[in-house]
């Protein structure tokens, strides 16, 4: 004891200095990575952290485009440089920096994604040549004739929801009830389940899920992330469940290698003529439930909250909806047809998903050094494209501020100006997929009800996606038809 106190001023000392010598190390390699000359201008924020906490601040207060629109007028308008997430980062700003970004994919950028994604989602194998593989997928089950079949479905799934959980109801809250439909049609479409309570076995760690898998990693009890990775773990043990039961289905013919996409994933092969073992088929289904709910139940939250401020939108939008409801015999479901009348209101949507895209932007990373706009990027640089550079700006939408749905009449915005579903090769593949259940959901709320917010001045957040901080609580007026 008495050596261990005589040593204990030398340990504490040891201690001390290697927490100084490993500071040191962090900012000169902070420093470091933007010593180069000519790189573009900004602020490289603190050492480790960067100007992460302004960038995730400015969402939690509500204005996600400060972070971006202030940094343009202060640096520069087509490129400035900062650091997140403990990267260093150029924003490409404006049409022509989302021109250059969705045009350069695999020349001089490919995707990228923050730590946080990677430990939820462990590669095992190459993560770049599976994303391409499961594109080449999704066009057979994302195409105008399989998406003209999923209409009905869609129909019949929001039809027994709005059943369910909206009618005889004086007030709802809309955001769970949005993220509880875009779910359960993406298990009905995705795997073929229908049973209500085996999906809303999902629906509580799915949740954990989506709003953890974009928080900071930190893997600790009880922090967002670390309850993130233990809900993915507990989804994956689902899934295979239902794989190892559809292997059993297709064996026995009583279910088809075309019924949906799990099916799909389990009979085809790769070049060598191998299958894709149970866990990536677990994580792509995953992948594709977190894609084909998140941003659509954000884009039918705000339209839900955009027609309860505008009347004169909701009328016009209801004489549309109701049109359709005329057109049609007692309990006949939406089809193809029906959906392509529905051009204001989608519009409506559109205009939406402008002023409070759900997407807010995306990564990609530098795979060779390269000039924009006169400034230097490094490889290995992440580049970040950001939706607000151009959906707020006067060039591409006079009067930006004001919800204006003839914006997308005609010909609609510029190339490259209007991104909510990003762009390029990277582009959404479910774009349409969204489409239909966005308007279908229209249809189904507007011929049902009129509505009026609860709490008028609710604020909004963003981490990472916008959302009302209460989730949207509104009061139900039934139309008595």
């Amino acid at each position: 004891m008495e050596l261990f106190l005589l040593y204990l001023p030398y340990l504490l000392l040891a201690f001390v200095f290697s927490i100084v010598l490993s500071l040191q190390i962090l900012f000169f390699k902070h420093k470091s990575h933007y010593s180069t000359e000519n790189l573009p201008p900004g602020s490289a924020g603190w050492p480790i952290i960067g100007e992460s906490l302004e960038f995730l601040s400015a969402g939690w207060k509500g204005h996600p485009q400060s972070f971006v629109l202030d940094r343009m007028k202060k640096f520069s308008t087509e490129c400035f440089k900062t650091s997140i997430l403990g990267e260093p980062v150029a924003l490409m700003c404006r049409a022509a920096g989302n021109k250059f970004l969705f045009s350069n994919e695999d020349k001089l950028v490919t995707g990228w994604w923050p730590d946080s994604v990677k430990k939820i989602f462990p590669a095992r194998s190459d993560q770049k040549e599976e994303a391409k593989r499961l594109r080449r997928l999704l066009p057979q089950f994302l195409k105008p004739e399989a998406l003209k079949s999923y209409i009905g479905t869609m129909d019949i799934v929001a039809r027994s929801h709005f059943v369910s959980a909206w009618e005889n109801k004086e007030e709802v809250v809309v955001f769970p009830l949005a993220k509880r439909y875009t779910f359960w049609l993406a298990c009905r479409l995705f795997m073929s389940l229908e049973d209500p309570n085996h999906i809303a076995g999902f629906a509580h760690p799915f949740q954990l899920l989506a709003s953890g898998i974009f928080s900071i990693p930190i893997d600790l009890p009880g922090t967002p992330f670390n309850r993130a990775i233990k809900a993915s773990n507990i989804i994956r043990k689902q899934i295979i469940k239902i794989i190892k039961q559809r292997k059993i289905d297709l064996t026995e013919k009583v279910a088809t290698q075309t019924q949906d996409i799990l099916s799909h994933m389990l009979t085809i092969t790769n070049d060598q003529g191998y299958h894709m073992d149970d866990l990536d088929i677990a994580d792509k289904i995953l992948g594709l439930l977190i894609g084909g709910h998140d941003t659509a139940s954000v884009a039918i939250t705000f339209v839900i909250f955009y027609l309860a401020e505008l009347p004169h939108i909701y009328n016009m939008v209801y004489e549309e909806q109701m049109e359709i409801v005329r057109s049609k015999a007692s309990g006949e479901l939406l089809n193809w047809d029906d959906i392509q009348k529905m051009k204001y209101s989608w519009n409506v949507a559109c205009e939406v998903m402008r002023l409070m895209p759900p997407l807010q932007g995306g990564f990609r990373e530098a795979i060779q050094n390269f000039t924009y706009a006169g400034f230097f990027v490094p490889k290995g640089w992440k580049l970040y494209w950001n939706a607000y550079s151009t959906h707020t700006n006067c060039e591409h939408f006079p009067e930006p501020e004001k919800f204006d749905p003839t914006r997308f009449e005609g010909n609609g915005p510029a190339p490259y100006t209007y991104v909510p579903f990003g762009g390029g090769p990277r582009m959404c593949p479910g774009k349409e997929y969204a489409r239909l259940e966005i308007l279908v959901f229209m249809y189904n709320i507007v011929k049902r009800f009129k509505w009026e917010k609860v709490l008028p001045k609710e604020n909004i957040i963003v981490n990472p996606m916008p959302t009302p901080s209460k989730g949207l609580p509104i009061r139900l007026i039934p139309h008595h038809l």
